[in-house]
């Protein structure tokens, strides 16, 4: 496994990692609060990372796989609806509440969340790999 995915899927378990403490703080608290926007952080630079460093050598091999090249599309589709959901959940929550609707919420995001992850690292990061392996001849 490449470093670049070993870093991302430790992105990964961190920003789960912090969503989980910012439903043991609460959201009504100051910690639950920061925690929040450490989260919302945390995942914005990982999306940039990936962004940056991931999909550029994906969408260049698609352009010669077909099958790469749905793929891709399913997943930025999907990327699409996870991070305005997710972006959705910081702003909702970005000013505090609880009870019985943000556990509904972060419940849900965080099922979201991990969903995409899993698929994430056993497709995406796996080809990602695959490519990066035979162009660096290694």
């Amino acid at each position: 496994m490449s470093q670049l995915i070993e870093e991302l899927k430790k992105e990964h378990k961190a920003i789960a990692e912090i969503l989980s403490e910012v439903n043991r703080l609460g959201i009504g608290t100051e910690e639950g609060q920061d925690m929040l926007m450490s989260a919302k952080n945390s995942f914005l630079a990982h999306l940039a990372k990936e962004d940056e460093h991931v999909y550029p050598l994906l969408n260049n091999a698609a352009a010669n796989d077909p099958e790469l090249k749905q793929t891709l599309e399913i997943y930025a589709t999907n990327m699409k609806e996870v991070s305005k959901a997710a972006l959705d959940f910081f702003e909702k929550y970005s000013k505090g509440d609880s009870g019985l609707e943000f556990a509904k919420d972060y419940g849900s995001l965080y099922t979201t969340l991990s969903l995409r992850i899993a698929k994430e690292e056993a497709a995406i990061y796996k080809k990602f790999d695959e490519l990066n392996l035979s162009n660096n001849g290694s």
